[in-house]
């Protein structure tokens, strides 16, 4: 099976390309980058990690649309949190955008490489055969 690059490099406001892709599509597997809460201009969002959270899953959502999948094809994300004081707010954040179709999920407590994120969520989505 080939792999299908799906997207391009974002660009840091500094004018830096950050060499990644948003997703890759392998047969009916979609591998999304860990998605930050930042706006399209690679700034991170105001207003906690629940805004981050909120803004992270739709650049999810971004991913997965450029291979035809949405956030109910997902079977498994996994999380990084700066600080698990956080954990409440970003489970209320997730638990609004994904609903009943919740993925299998691993969270985790670490440093993240943007300076002021505090969350970053990566995800495989399964489409239909």
């Amino acid at each position: 099976m080939s792999v299908e690059r799906l997207g391009s490099a974002p660009v840091l406001p500094n004018g830096a390309r950050v060499p990644l892709v948003p997703a890759t599509r392998v047969g009916n597997l979609i591998f999304c980058s860990g998605a930050l809460g930042v706006d399209a201009s690679f700034r991170v969002v105001e207003g906690g990690v629940g805004a981050q959270t909120r803004q992270a899953i739709a650049n999810l959502q971004a991913a997965l649309a450029l291979g035809g999948a949405t956030l109910a094809d997902i079977a498994k994300t996994t999380v990084w949190l700066t600080d698990l004081a956080h954990f409440a707010e970003f489970n209320a954040a997730y638990a609004a955008a994904f609903g009943d179709a919740l993925p299998a999920r691993s969270t985790v407590t670490s440093a993240l490489a943007i300076p002021g994120a505090l969350v970053e969520i990566e995800a495989i989505a399964a489409l239909p055969a």
